[in-house]
């Protein structure tokens, strides 16, 4: 009786060490059936379509590249007619004090101030 009881014990031990293998044997094998595209039913562009394709992408990204550049240069020339000039100490804490109390930058007081000056002037 004891040989049995070994054999029982030994198939316990293996049932014990795989479990995932039991329960795979005792789950159905239903998979879904997936439909997977062959290579051979892709439409693939020629060589000649692909070179097309790469080549207008690339006049596209230059023609919007320069369009970026000359706004850029466009906007620099805008704003970039620098006017330095010294102010005496006075002035500028009055220009300092000024704008902090305003909450405005000094550049634009002095961009009003001379355009009033200008304008009052007759230019």
């Amino acid at each position: 009786m004891s040989p049995p009881a070994i054999d029982n014990e030994a198939e316990n031990l293996v049932a014990s060490d795989h479990p995932d293998q039991v329960a795979i044997e005792e789950a159905p094998a239903k998979v879904p059936d997936v439909q997977v595209p062959q290579r051979s039913s892709l439409i693939l562009p020629s060589p000649e379509a692909r070179r097309e394709r790469a080549t207008s992408r690339s006049l596209e990204r230059e023609a919007s590249r320069i369009r970026l550049q000359e706004l850029k240069q466009n906007k620099a020339r805008e704003s970039k007619h620098f006017v330095n000039c010294p102010l005496d100490y006075d002035t500028k804490k009055r220009l300092e004090r000024a704008a902090s109390e305003n909450d405005l930058k000094m550049t634009v007081i002095v961009k009003a101030a001379i355009d009033q000056f200008l304008k009052d002037n007759g230019y």
